[in-house]
């Protein structure tokens, strides 16, 4: 399987540097004697390791986010070789990468081999290293054996459960037993290694000048201390060791991360970056990233509160538990339901609302859900118990003046988590904040709504499967404010469209290129205007494959599910409806007729229990719903009572 996760939102800032033709290759060069210092001061020499059959030179960065994966990995190979007679040594190059933040990352990583500061960039140019990480085998004449990446674990957007071939290890297996390397040379992925370079004198375009401003307008609201980005690019000092990056990634339209056809939809959020603006980073680049006249510099980007997206301090935070939750280093992690009473004691309109991940390594997505009282609604039709989310690439809820979501007094909130591991041992302690409307200036409740279909199935190997979803008839008319498709790691691509009473179809959004790992809610201009019996229908597409890199099984049918290796087919999208205080209050009266959770989960052990034992036994589910047994059933018994089913009653249809 593939975890996805803010690791994997980080990777989407990497390349790849495919292997050199064999002219250009590197194999067969021997490596001339170089002398470096680690962290501490202490030098270093090549011929040092004079009685080592192989030196493996490991090239690495402290912020790359692949560099951090697979520093552990590093570790781990020093470990089981080092009494082989093969040495490891680390080079940074980095120009961006201070000594002290190479001594934190080899002591947060537990890397016991040396790490040496390449401040000329004078090994690395020997070498031909181009990215970080990137290895290379030096056999015992010190000539080059190997070279590219560690495994094939991790790349541009995706995470294997595990490799599908150990590159290193098997090449240093080969040598130590007098064998050729069978693949000597690999792709190589990650950042591009930070090198000193030499500004043009002369350059028109500087940092100073256009480009810190560009930054700040489509980049420092992630790439900044505290945000989900995997490094900030804020100052100068930063940014120039990251520049052949982000030219990379701008041109192959990887940042800033927007996925919209333009043909359709105006967004307040998009992220564009324009030609004209393109062409100034390429050529700030191609001149060698210089600095510029400092007095030209725009003042830094302000954010409203520290710490969140919001537009004003929260008026609440509330912490999804009192206790962190430890996510184990390894494995499946069931999808946590928690519920927490935030003590309203009256109906509360949230304005802006944001779910803070307490440990974006490891939390893949949050919902938090409202959970009324005994006999509460959301409306009168009963919609609307969704309230906010995190996943990769949502920002928070805004929602425009005289609009809010009702949470009504006396309600739960209940968090369903779903997280991932990393290979170490973490905590999590999530929380959400909101900010509160007045209740006088509601003038409409906004909903969160669906088009959906659970009834697919994905044949093996198919790379363009389609399926379809269409939402109920509105009652009324609404404003249309904002859109959110939700796939899997097989997700293609996303389409909604407006099918009206008259027999029109209007197309609202196409995302022609879905990316799992930057599920974006795309916030229209300007509310639109659905007529009474308007349809929202969605259309997706799938690829189950091979081709697709982040597919985790192409030879497997594939159905829904909620973990990332089962499907989903969900075209979210918010509406908001007119408040009327009557309609509100009509519902408080007639509640009482509305049957409680508990009454909910007993009437569900009724229609299951075939034994009529009180429990719901495993094998009195169908196969369909055994997945979903085995994550309720808490004490692992193979049976299921009331209070276990009551976790999944905020998230049935009432």
């Amino acid at each position: 399987m593939f975890h996805k996760s803010a690791l994997v939102v980080c990777t989407m800032f990497l390349g790849s540097q495919l292997a050199a033709a064999e002219p250009q290759s590197p194999i067969g060069r021997t490596v001339t004697e170089f002398t470096l210092n680690d962290y501490r001061g202490k030098s270093h020499a090549l011929a040092d390791y004079k009685q080592s059959k192989l030196v493996v030179v490991a090239v690495l960065g402290t912020e790359c986010p692949l560099a951090k994966l697979y520093a552990p990995r590093l570790a781990q190979l020093h470990a089981k070789y080092k009494d082989h007679g093969v040495a490891f040594l680390g080079i940074n190059a980095n120009r961006q990468d201070s000594v002290t933040e190479i001594a934190a990352h080899a002591r947060i990583h537990k890397i016991q081999f040396p790490v040496l500061k390449d401040l000329g960039n004078k090994v690395v140019d020997q070498l031909g290293a181009k990215r970080t990480p990137e290895v290379f085998i030096l056999d015992e004449k010190r000539a080059i054996r190997y070279w590219g990446r560690i495994d094939d674990q991790y790349g541009v957007g995706y995470i294997r459960d595990e490799p599908k071939r150990n590159d290193l290890a098997l090449a240093i297996d080969e040598l130590l037993a007098g064998k050729p390397v069978s693949q000597s040379l690999t792709e190589a992925v990650g950042c591009h290694i930070g090198r000193v370079r030499r500004p043009k004198p002369d350059a028109e375009v500087t940092y100073a000048g256009q480009i810190a401003g560009i930054l700040q307008k489509h980049c420092v609201a992630c790439h900044r201390p505290g945000e989900i980005a995997p490094f900030a690019l804020t100052d100068y000092d930063e940014v120039v060791g990251w520049g052949e990056m982000i030219a990379e990634v701008i041109n192959e339209n990887r940042m800033p991360p927007w996925h919209a056809d333009p043909k359709h939809g105006r967004f307040t959020n998009a992220r564009v970056m324009t030609d004209a603006e393109k062409k100034l980073v390429y050529r700030w680049v191609a001149d060698g990233a210089p600095l510029g006249d400092v007095s030209k510099m725009p003042p830094p980007r302000k954010f409203p509160v520290a710490g969140w997206q919001l537009k004003k301090k929260p008026d609440v935070v509330i912490a999804m538990r009192k206790e962190p939750f430890i996510v184990p280093a390894e494995g499946t992690v069931r999808y946590q339901y928690v519920s927490v009473d935030p003590g309203f004691k009256e109906d509360k309109w949230v304005q802006m609302a944001e779910v803070l991940p307490g440990n974006r390594a490891v939390v893949h997505h949050i919902l938090v859900f409202v959970r009324p009282p005994t006999g509460r609604q959301m409306t009168v039709s009963g919609e609307g118990g969704f309230l906010v989310g995190y996943v990769p690439g949502m920002r928070a809820k805004h929602f425009p003046d005289g609009m809010a979501k009702l949470i009504p007094a006396g309600s739960q909130l209940v968090f369903q988590v779903h997280y991932t591991p990393i290979g170490t041992k973490q905590q999590d302690l999530s929380k959400v904040g909101f900010v509160f409307a007045d209740p006088k200036d509601v003038k409409q409740q906004v909903l969160t709504t669906r088009a959906a279909n659970r009834g697919f199935k994905i044949p093996a190997g198919d790379d363009n499967h389609r399926v379809e979803g269409t939402s109920r008839s509105s009652r009324a008319d609404v404003m249309l404010l904002a859109m959110m498709p939700h796939m899997h790691l097989r997700g293609k691509s996303f389409r909604y469209e407006a099918r009206y009473p008259d027999g029109k179809t209007e197309t609202l959004l196409e995302v022609p290129h879905y990316d799992f790992n930057w599920q974006t809610g795309y916030q229209l201009a300007k509310p639109k205007l659905l007529p009474a019996g308007t349809r929202i229908h969605c259309v997706a597409h799938f690829d189950n494959s091979e081709d697709n890199l982040s597919n985790p099984d192409p030879t497997s049918e594939v159905r829904w599910g909620d973990q990332t290796w089962n499907e989903m087919m969900i075209g979210y999208f918010d509406i908001a409806i007119p408040v009327d205080p009557k309609q509100i209050s009509a519902n408080k009266k007639s509640a009482k007729s509305e049957p409680s959770v508990n009454a909910r989960a007993k009437e569900i052990v009724r229609r299951f229990d075939k034994n009529k034992n009180g429990t719901v036994e495993f094998n009195e589910v169908s196969d369909r719903l055994q997945k979903l047994f085995k994550r309720l059933d808490a004490d692992k018994n193979n049976k299921l009572t009331a209070k276990e089913i009551e976790k999944l009653i905020p998230f049935l249809p009432r």
